[in-house]
């Protein structure tokens, strides 16, 4: 990929971005200090490859992910009209080729984006100067590369990332003691930005995990403690119901010093962007309900309203393969705001036995836009949907799980019953449709040999990307490691010890 290439917004861009900041007030959206930057097209997928972030390490997914976007735009298939990063200052990217409609439409759909990341309490705690961070996480990895040699580095990663997603929400919520550690490494990033350097106490937490190490494997081959020592150091290994993977292996597993530095740089990274795949179709939703609130009633000038239309119809368009997040978000938003408008909710509206008196329902509460505002404080996308999608909502929406009919080649309607359409969307977005990862134990067998737990929810477990996990565990472990799930209605332990897998039911 070619070098980031971005610059300063011109001076009728900057004149908009006032105009477009004095709506975004005048609704009271609340927002970090916002900058515009425009780049061409080659730079933005260069962007949008790296996560929104300029300087990233280096990594060969990276080139795959910009590939697959100049291609998609290349061959019409999608197109990128901006890119908001998480920060603060919040940095946000414009398509230098946007005309004027679309830069109006893409600043104030942005001071969406940006009062949301500031205000939503999943990302309360998210690291807001990860400009730096990321930088300074590229610079370690290259000297390690350096050091250790591209391929080790590399494969060491390719391994790490396929476990990235074993992670566990409850840490982004974080204590007084962890705000004051994530303060000092703020201090201390920025200190290794402006000398340019590493320094030793950013390392000596991984040292330390070094050293805990050696002192293990030095008991463990020590003939001469007797096995109650031993056994206390088996129990020190437990670790039940651990659902934060990452952070296991950092603390018990036998790593070099720059694996477990590394281990621990990719886990920050996945803890960073963790409340961003938790909050899509919010997030989208509520950039998307401010910029057609701000484009209709302010900023889009007669002339420009069925540009406008036609824009924002063709990012609203829904699928039958899968859900629009934009459509979803903006819709279930502006659905809240009617109820609570109208007083739509709660005992009395839920238990009125008049089809007539509810379809007239309006007690003028006028609580509505103050409602979205605490709902965008409070939801992620799994309690957004339990709480307020309703039946009503679904049949207006034409909301219904597809399922494809071979024999007639289109994908037809599977179900209309409300419960199943929910469930469905539900169990699409818990911890992103992807399986719940636990340790169950650290010393199977007492043998050292690590046991996690899949916590079934329904869906069994693909048995291929099972093995590649367990491989990619093994190679970390440095010993045999089980899975134990539900599969086929019965109970089964998946193994792998270095060569061989297996499943003992």
């Amino acid at each position: 990929m070619s070098m980031v290439r971005t610059k300063a917004i011109t001076p009728d861009l900057k004149k908009l971005q006032k105009e477009i900041q004095g709506y975004a007030d005048e609704y009271g959206l609340d927002y970090f200090e916002q900058i515009f930057e425009v780049c061409d097209y080659d730079t933005i997928n260069i962007l949008a490859s790296l996560g929104g972030f300029p300087n990233r390490y280096p990594h060969w997914r990276f080139g795959m992910q910009y590939d697959q976007l100049s291609k998609g735009y290349r061959y019409g298939l999608q197109k990128i009209y901006e890119m908001v990063i998480n920060t603060n200052p919040c940095y946000a990217y414009l398509l230098e080729v946007n005309n004027w409609v679309d830069q109006k439409i893409v600043m104030a759909h942005v001071y969406g984006h940006n009062d949301f990341f500031k205000n939503n309490y999943w990302f309360k705690h998210t690291n807001r100067k990860m400009m730096d961070v990321m930088a300074n996480h590229g610079t370690k990895v290259r000297r390690y590369i350096d050091l250790y040699g591209q391929d080790t580095v590399e494969k060491f990663i390719d391994r790490v990332l396929s476990l990235e997603n074993l992670l566990d929400t409850n840490v982004l919520f974080e204590t007084f003691e962890g705000k004051r550690n994530r303060e000092k490494l703020e201090k201390q990033a920025k200190a290794e930005a402006d000398m340019g350097e590493f320094l030793y106490d950013d390392r000596s937490q991984s040292l330390k995990t070094f050293m805990r190490n050696k002192k293990r494997k030095d008991i463990d081959s020590n003939p001469k403690k007797n096995d109650e020592e031993q056994n206390v150091v088996a129990e020190k290994l437990l670790a039940q119901g651990e659902k934060d993977i990452l952070r296991f292996l950092i603390h018990f597993a036998p790593l070099k010093e720059w694996e477990a530095d590394i281990l621990g740089i990719l886990r920050e990274e996945a803890y960073y962007f963790l409340p961003q795949g938790m909050t899509k179709i919010m997030n989208e939703g509520w950039a998307s309900y401010w910029h057609s609130t701000i484009m209709t009633k302010r900023a889009a000038d007669a002339s420009e309203i069925i540009d406008f239309a036609d824009k924002h119809a063709g990012v609203m368009a829904m699928s039958r393969k899968q859900i629009n997040p934009y459509k979803v978000g903006i819709e279930l938003m502006r659905d809240i705001e009617y109820r609570w408008d109208t007083g739509r909710f709660g005992k009395d509206y839920n238990e009125c036995p008049s089809l007539h008196d509810k379809e007239n329902w309006d007690t003028k509460l006028m609580k509505g836009r103050e409602k979205i505002f605490e709902v965008r404080r409070t939801h992620n996308d799994v309690t957004f949907i339990d709480e307020f999608l309703t039946q009503e909502f679904c049949m207006r929406q034409q909301i219904f799980t597809y399922k494809y009919n071979p024999r007639s080649g289109r994908f037809e309607i599977d179900s209309r019953d409300f419960q199943a359409i929910k469930q469905k969307l539900l169990s699409q977005l818990t911890n992103f449709g992807q399986p719940t990862i636990e340790v169950a134990e650290a010393n199977y067998k007492n043998r050292r040999e690590l046991l996690l737990k899949h916590v079934h929810y329904g869906v069994d477990l693909d048995v291929n990307y099972a093995q590649e996990t367990l491989r990619n565990l093994y190679f970390i472990w440095k010993r045999p490691v089980n899975l134990a799930t539900v599969y086929d209605d019965k109970e089964v332990v998946f193994s792998y010890d270095g060569k061989d897998f297996k499943a003992n039911s």
